[in-house]
């Protein structure tokens, strides 16, 4: 869109054109939400003359015609119009109509992919309030337990004028806590809280006795009368997913487990990870053993298994099997030359906490599976913990397959488009932004050294500091974090540093990484899901100016931190500095073509910004084999759950003893 009143409504003659924004097979729909759009715009004058116990009335007297079985969509106008005045007399935001063609968009069971800036938490309203009318409960699922607390918090006015109930999830939440929360109308909470909680539930239905094929399936509102303890969820009728991206496709390959002891020993295991981390350094690659660069795996060879075997072993490890060995010292291994401190993990009060790749944000209760997380805490000598079998798992696909109405948001999903429409059978829509986009992109920059790449983005950060530009510099890592830290103070350039510590930190700091001259460094979430806005005088400067200082495994995650420049019509530009020891390339090629790009970059002195096409051809391997091994784990997963029914067992339960 071009243009577009102050008020945010589209011009008469422009909403024809609604259509022309997406193009393709769903020019069909666009029109018929156009037209949607202006019986909801219709009924805005009418609302506004009616007085809060009105609107209150009519929100009761949706409830009732939804619950006696109204179609939702005969709703969804006078619904949406509600909802638009609460929020101007409760928080005094209004719906723009962008806003409004999101939310219908949400409703119709689309990811709608809105640009940074543009309101997700206010157009997400509308469909939490238009599902939760049915009286089933409404999920609205976001990355971390702080944006739930927000949003909820943001939003809970408007809900609670029209008559309904708000409830969080947190992590820490005891059972009753949750209980309460899930009974309300619309629920925020997490993707992990929300499956873990229905894994929980399935255990207690298994405990007393109850079949639970059925429970929390197609909307089921069924509570149980038991007397005593009872399961927390009662239905999974609705589910809106912020940051659809990351929750859905980032963290799909990673499947919520509840554990169960094993039947090894504490100490004969943890003896094992010890004795296996010791020695993981002495082993040689291609002479001890051999490293799959595609699957992450190495495996000894003969001459290394031999000298497993010619290493003493301490008196509890002596009924410890030789494949079982083999097998803790290839996972030793592995932990040794892939998993870092303060880049995969950090080290909090004696026990590793996982920062997740997607997002730089420290995982709160998440641990790798298979013994990796064991074997890292062995290498970093804290606690070894018992390793677990699982009485109970589910996937994030699943999980949110299992809702009879499912729907996402969020800034990034066009490259995923094919995978969400073959997983979720959902279509990505790109909704218009308010105000014409102002952001522009600066030539890469390349250079033959990660040093001479560092160097250089610490002098374009004073350039930009000394022009009164504000800059925000996306890291991989919390030790590149800090590594650029350390340029910038020699410098003489005051800068915040962000790695993933303290998340309600992080976004009060980012609301303000707008200010002219301030500099912030950033793992890679760089507070998503928290707007910078533009301090004075930063606009007429030239705006936000973001530097990505190393390509991510999955693009959505560079085009995320881009897309913090340019909000709301503002201007800004975002430039990528790239260096041949970069990551990526290794990813992507694999370890010979890297050395062969480091071999060039020590012998370059210049820039070599021809090679951008090689670091893009490289992200795109390192995306398709992540989407390889999220199909295989989908695959594995649907078979699995079919061998389980066939044999009337509980697919998300281990068989009982």
């Amino acid at each position: 869109m071009s243009s577009l009143h102050a008020s945010g409504r589209l011009p008469q003659g422009q909403r024809a054109k609604v259509m022309s924004w997406l193009g393709g097979p769903i020019q069909r729909r666009m029109a018929r939400w156009s037209l949607m759009l202006q019986t909801i715009n219709d009924l805005e004058a009418t609302l506004q003359k009616e007085t809060d116990q009105q609107l209150r009335k009519r929100s009761l007297s949706l409830r009732f015609r939804a619950k006696s079985g109204e179609k939702l969509d005969n709703l969804l106008p006078e619904a949406y119009a509600l909802v638009r005045e609460a929020a101007v007399r409760t928080i005094n935001l209004r719906h723009f109509d962008v806003q409004i063609i999101g939310g219908i968009a949400l409703f119709q069971g689309n990811i709608a992919e809105m640009d940074t800036g543009e309101g997700k938490t206010l157009t997400a309203t509308l469909p939490m309030y238009l599902h939760a009318l049915v009286g089933r409960g409404a999920h609205l699922a976001t990355v971390n337990d702080y944006l739930a607390q927000r949003d909820a918090d943001t939003m809970r006015p408007v809900y609670q004028m029209l008559g309904f109930s708000i409830g969080v999830i947190q992590t820490q939440d005891r059972q009753d806590d949750r209980r309460k929360a899930y009974a309300c109308d619309i629920t925020y909470g997490t993707a992990k809280e929300f499956g873990f909680d229905f894994l929980r539930d399935r255990l207690l239905l298994r405990r007393m006795g109850r079949q639970q094929t059925d429970f929390l399936g197609e909307g089921s509102d069924e509570r149980w009368e038991t007397g005593g303890e009872q399961p927390v969820q009662r239905g999974s009728h609705f589910a809106l997913v912020d940051e659809a991206d990351s929750v859905l496709i980032d963290e799909a390959r990673t499947p919520l487990i509840i554990g169960s002891l094993g039947e090894k020993a504490r100490e004969q295991v943890e003896a094992t990870f010890r004795w296996a981390a010791e020695h993981a350094p002495i082993y040689e690659e291609d002479e001890d053993y051999e490293y799959d660069h595609d699957d992450k795996k190495a495996e000894l060879t003969a001459m290394g298994r031999q000298k497993l075997r010619s290493l003493p072993h301490p008196e509890v490890m002596r009924t410890m099997g030789l494949i079982d060995l083999y097998q803790y010292t290839e996972r030793a291994i592995k932990v040794y030359r892939d998993y870092q401190l303060d880049r995969e993990y950090v080290v909090r009060d004696g026990e590793i906490v996982i920062v997740d790749e997607f997002t730089g944000r420290l995982a709160e209760g998440r641990k790798w599976r298979d013994g990796i997380h064991q074997a890292i805490e062995a290498k970093e000598e804290v606690e070894v913990t018992v390793p677990t079998g699982q009485a109970a798992r589910i996937t994030i696909q699943d999980l949110f397959l299992r809702y009879r109405y499912l729907a996402g948001m969020t800034g990034t999903a066009r490259s995923s488009a094919r995978e969400f429409r073959k997983i979720y059978k959902m279509r990505v829509v790109s909704i218009p932004t308010n105000k014409p986009v102002r952001r522009s992109r600066v030539n890469a920059r390349i250079f033959g050294t990660a040093d001479a790449k560092w160097q250089a983005i610490a002098d374009e950060v004073l350039e930009m500091h000394q022009a009164g530009r504000p800059v925000l510099i996306g890291t991989r890592s919390i030790d590149k974090s800090e590594h650029l830290s350390k340029l910038l103070s020699e410098r003489g350039l005051e800068h915040q540093v962000l790695n993933a510590h303290e998340v309600a930190k992080e976004a009060a700091i980012v609301a303000q990484a707008g200010q002219p001259g301030r500099v912030t460094v950033a793992t890679n979430m760089a507070g998503r899901g928290t707007d910078i806005k533009l301090g004075e005088g930063v606009a007429e400067a030239g705006g936000l100016h973001v530097i990505v200082t190393e390509m991510h495994d999955a693009a959505r995650v560079d085009r995320q931190l881009c897309g913090r420049c340019g909000r709301q019509g503002d201007p800004g530009s975002f430039r990528f500095f790239l260096s041949l020891e970069d990551e990526i390339l290794r990813s992507g090629f694999g370890p010979k073509k890297a050395e062969k790009y480091e071999a060039l970059g020590s012998r370059s002195t210049g820039q070599m910004n021809h090679l951008t096409k090689e670091f893009r051809r490289a992200q795109k391997k390192v995306e398709k084999r992540h989407f390889r091994d999220r199909s295989v784990l989908l695959h594995h997963e649907k078979q699995r759950k079919k061998m389980q029914r066939e044999m009337g067992q509980d697919p998300y339960l281990d068989t009982p003893d």
